[in-house]
C-alpha cells in the first residue's frame, strides 16, 4: 500500500476548527447560474476532471494528539441535488470524508466547503475550473470552435479569472496542479527570507490593486473569514441583535444589481468598491437599530487574499484579515465620509510589510514550544475563547471576491454568481459576473431590518436591485408546502 501524503493545517485553518458550531459549521458556497438545466451526468464528469487537478480537494482531515492535519484519500466525490439548507455540515469528527460537496438545482451549480481546507480564491479556481469543464462537455459544437480558432492563429486565451490574481506573472490558474502540501504561510512567514527581484516588483504592482477604484472590481480582497487579531476594542462596538432561526440554518437575503452603478458610486467618493459597501452596511445598522446608545462604533473584518502579495499558486487558506470601524456621533457620519475613513485606515493595514509582520508574530506565537506541546483538545479550547472575544469586537464581516471572467463557452452560459458563508454574526459577501453584482447577506437572526434598509440605501442612490430572500421560519417554510 502505498504512503498517503499528510500536512499539518496552517496558520489560518485551525481556527475553524476550534470555533466550528451547529449554528456556524465554518462552510461557505459558490454557485453559478447558467441559461440551462444542469446535466448531472456531465456534471459529474467535470468534477471528476477538474477533482484530477486539485490534489489539495482529495484531502481529509485527521485528528492527532498535538495537532489537526489533511491527509490524501483515495475517496471519489459524487454530485447530488440539493436537498439540504445551504451550507450544512460538511466536517464530522472521527469520520473520513472530502470536505467539499458539488449540488446541483436546476439552473444552478454550487461549490460548499469547509473553510479549514481552502479559502475563498482556491474555492473559485475550482468552481470556475468545474463550470468551464462542464460547458464544454455540455456545448462540445462551441468547445471545438474555440479549439479550431486556436489553430487557425483567430483565437487568444482569455485572462486568467480575477481569483488567479497573486500567482507569477503569467501563470495560468486552469492549467495549475494545486498539491495537499503546498504551505504558503510557512514559505513566507515561518523563516527569514529576503524577497526576491521578482517577489518586490510583484508586491510593488499588487499592493495599489485593494487601493484603487479603478480595479477595485477585478481584484480579489477576499479568501475567507477572520482570524483572531489579538486587541481589545477601545470603544464599545455595536453588534446586531436578534432572535435566532429556529433549526439553525443561516437567514439568507441576496441583492443582485447591475455593477456598473455601484462602482460609480465607489469612484465618486475615491474609495474601493468594498469600503463602500462596509460603509453603506454601518449606516443601514443604524438606521435599522434606532438610537444606539453607548455602542455607537460599528467594526467589520475585511480578510486580504495575500496572493496580491506575496504570489502563490496554493488553493489552501492564504488570506489575512484587516479591522476597520467607525464611530458614530463626532464627526462627519455620511456613507461617503465614512468609506473614505475606512479606505484610510484600511491602506495602512494592506501593504506587504504590515501584513508580514503581523502574521510573522502570529505565527511565532503558533511556534513556541509551550504551544507546541499543548495537546489539540486545550489547543481548541484556548482558541474557541480567543475567537469568541474577537467575534465580541466585530458588527460585521466582509468578502469580496471581486470579478469572475469566465473563458468560453462558460462566460456565455453563465449569468449570475453567488457566494456566501455561515455566519455567528450578520456577515455579506460580494461577487461579480457578467456585468451583475450579487450581494449576499447571512445572518443567523430572523429579522431582515439592516438588509432592508442595505437596499433602500442603494435605490435611493439610484441603483435596480432585486430581492430573493431564504425561508427559516415555520410560517414561511409552511408557505413552500401549501
Amino acid at each position: 500500500m502505498s504512503r498517503r501524503h499528510w500536512v499539518r493545517l496552517d496558520n489560518a485553518s485551525n481556527i475553524f476548527l476550534a470555533a466550528r458550531s451547529e449554528a456556524d459549521p465554518k462552510v461557505f458556497r459558490m454557485s453559478a447560474e447558467l441559461d440551462h438545466e444542469v446535466d448531472p451526468a456531465l456534471l459529474q464528469q467535470a468534477l471528476e476532471s477538474t477533482y484530477a487537478r486539485f490534489p489539495l480537494y482529495h484531502a481529509v482531515l485527521r485528528r492527532g494528539v498535538f495537532w489537526y492535519y489533511l491527509q490524501d484519500s483515495d475517496l471519489h466525490p459524487q454530485v447530488s441535488a440539493e436537498t439540504e439548507p445551504t451550507c450544512a455540515p460538511i466536517y464530522q469528527v472521527d469520520r473520513r470524508n472530502l470536505l467539499f460537496r458539488v449540488l446541483h438545482h436546476e439552473r444552478r451549480i454550487s461549490l460548499e466547503v469547509f473553510h479549514a481546507l481552502s479559502d475563498g480564491t482556491g474555492a473559485l479556481w475550482f468552481l470556475t475550473d468545474l463550470v468551464t469543464a462542464y460547458t464544454h462537455l455540455r456545448f462540445p459544437q462551441e468547445s471545438w470552435a474555440d479549439q479550431e480558432g486556436a489553430r487557425t492563429g483567430s483565437w487568444q486565451r482569455p485572462d486568467p479569472p480575477p481569483a488567479a490574481v497573486g500567482t507569477h506573472p503569467g501563470a495560468e490558474a486552469a492549467e495549475e496542479v494545486h498539491e495537499l502540501t503546498t504551505d504558503s504561510f510557512a514559505h513566507y512567514f515561518r523563516r527569514r527570507r529576503e524577497p526576491s527581484a521578482d517577489q518586490e516588483e510583484f508586491s510593488r504592482e499588487a499592493a495599489p490593486a485593494v487601493l484603487t477604484v479603478e480595479e477595485a472590481d477585478e481584484e480579489d480582497e477576499a479568501g475567507g473569514e477572520e482570524v483572531p487579531e489579538h486587541r481589545t476594542p477601545r470603544r464599545r462596538i455595536h453588534r446586531v441583535r436578534g432572535t435566532r432561526t429556529p433549526d439553525r440554518r443561516p437567514r439568507l437575503i441576496e441583492l443582485t444589481m447591475p455593477a456598473t452603478p455601484v462602482l460609480a458610486l465607489a469612484k465618486a467618493e475615491g474609495v474601493a468598491l468594498t469600503m463602500y459597501l462596509t460603509a453603506l452596511f454601518f449606516e443601514a445598522v443604524r438606521r435599522s437599530s434606532g438610537p444606539l446608545g453607548a455602542a455607537r462604533t460599528l467594526s467589520a473584518s475585511v480578510p486580504v487574499n495575500l496572493r496580491q502579495f506575496f504570489p502563490s499558486t496554493s488553493a489552501r487558506n492564504f488570506f489575512a484579515t484587516i479591522r476597520v470601524e467607525h464611530t458614530f456621533g463626532p464627526g462627519d457620519d455620511s456613507p461617503g465620509a465614512i468609506a473614505r475613513a475606512l479606505q484610510e485606515a484600511f491602506a495602512e493595514e494592506a501593504t506587504p510589510a504590515a501584513l508580514e509582520q503581523r502574521l510573522r508574530r502570529l505565527l511565532r506565537l503558533e511556534r513556541l514550544p509551550v504551544a507546541r506541546i499543548v495537546p489539540r483538545p486545550l489547543k481548541d479550547v484556548l482558541l474557541r475563547v480567543i475567537n469568541r472575544v474577537n467575534n465580541r469586537g466585530l458588527t460585521v464581516a466582509v468578502s469580496n471576491l471581486g470579478r469572475v471572467t469566465l473563458p468560453e463557452p462558460a462566460q456565455s452560459h453563465v449569468g449570475r454568481m453567488l457566494f456566501h458563508v455561515t455566519a455567528v454574526r450578520p456577515q455579506f459577501c460580494a461577487i461579480s459576473h457578467a456585468g451583475l453584482l450579487t450581494l449576499s447577506f447571512t445572518s443567523p437572526f430572523v429579522e431582515t431590518d439592516h438588509v432592508r434598509e442595505y437596499a433602500r440605501l442603494l435605490t435611493e442612490a439610484g441603483v435596480e436591485v432585486s430581492v430573493a430572500a431564504a425561508r427559516v421560519t415555520e410560517e414561511e417554510l409552511a408557505e413552500v408546502g401549501a
